[in-house]
């Protein structure tokens, strides 16, 4: 039985040797990525069992992502190979104060064979959650919508949690599609990892009082505001803590930072840990992978967040 489930697209990154408007890149080095994916990469190396839901093409960049991923240990099971749909690919763009654009490519992706029938409903619900994003969603609004619903009904049929992270890509839907869709979602969701943007644009609000508001309505007693370099707000079950930001060393990269939180966060839900110590917790993993260039090189092991925080000591002498 795995610890936690996530299901969602992994793609190809190319990412540039240089800084600066994409065009002038000539230079590029293929990586992986993808929401869900660096969640689940981000689990394994805190210690979780994880398992990934996928579809990846059956190509040479299909078969590398499906050996890297094993290889991180990942338990990728229920992810298949296709035929005829290519890998997604995306191309991204970094500035000099290391945030960055992404060029999307995910044109008849793999993932359209993953519906609700084809969901192998028995490994779906081997977990104690399942974590969805809306990037996921919006690869394909209607069919990936209705299987996220799908996924969903079967986990608090099963007695799973569900956590979601809006995770809203504009390049990939509207603002009205994203909330329209995602709020047919939150009546199952028992954790909300959000942004305060992402907040606003689903409740109409950004104060975080506001926002806890709209989220009980949902009865979703467990939120996550990630505010970046202002470090996060939580709430669970009455507790409201805020935490202060844990500063980097040096902003390089800040994509796959929300999914380090995520992972973080996730680990001491589980692990029964306070409000306090999770979001510290969590907001150390943001911090460490803006540090490094890459959507998910950044993503540190356990012993390596422990080390950070002071409670472990460094096995480097």
């Amino acid at each position: 039985m795995n610890d936690v489930i996530t299901i969602g697209d992994g793609m190809i990154t190319f990412d540039p040797a240089s800084k600066g408007p994409m065009r002038y890149a000539h230079t590029f080095e293929r990586k992986v990525g993808g929401a869900e994916l660096n969640f689940a990469l981000g689990c394994a190396r805190l210690g979780l069992n994880i398992g990934w839901v996928s579809r990846l093409g059956a190509d040479e960049f299909g078969r590398y992502i499906h050996n890297f991923m094993r290889g991180e240990g990942v338990d990728v099971s229920a992810v298949q190979l296709v035929e005829g749909y290519p890998t997604s690919l995306n191309f991204k763009e970094i500035k000099g104060d290391g945030s960055g654009n992404t060029f999307y490519y995910r044109a008849n992706s793999p993932t359209l064979t993953l519906t609700k029938d084809t969901l192998d409903e028995a490994y779906v619900t081997r977990g104690k959650l399942l974590h969805i994003t809306g990037v996921f969603a919006a690869v394909d609004a209607n069919k990936n919508v209705d299987l996220l619903h799908h996924a969903v009904k079967l986990a608090k049929q099963n007695g799973m949690l569900v956590s979601l992270d809006p995770n809203i890509r504009l390049k990939l839907w509207t603002k009205d599609e994203a909330r329209e869709a995602l709020s047919t979602l939150l009546p199952y969701v028992d954790v909300l990892l959000t942004g305060v943007d992402e907040a606003e644009l689903l409740f109409g609000v950004t104060d975080s009082q506001a926002i806890m508001e709209h989220c009980r309505s949902y009865n979703i007693d467990t939120v996550a505001i990630k505010k970046g370099a202002d470090g996060a707000e939580g709430y669970h079950k009455g507790e409201h803590v805020q935490a202060q930001p844990v500063r980097p060393r040096k902003v390089v990269d800040t994509v796959g930072a929300g999914d380090g939180f995520d992972a973080g966060f996730i680990h001491g839900f589980l692990q029964g840990w306070s409000l306090e110590k999770i979001l510290q917790f969590a907001n150390t993993i943001g911090s460490m992978v803006v540090s490094v260039e890459g959507d998910n090189e950044g993503l540190p092991y356990l012993h390596e967040v422990l080390v950070q925080l002071g409670e472990k000591e460094s096995v480097e002498r």
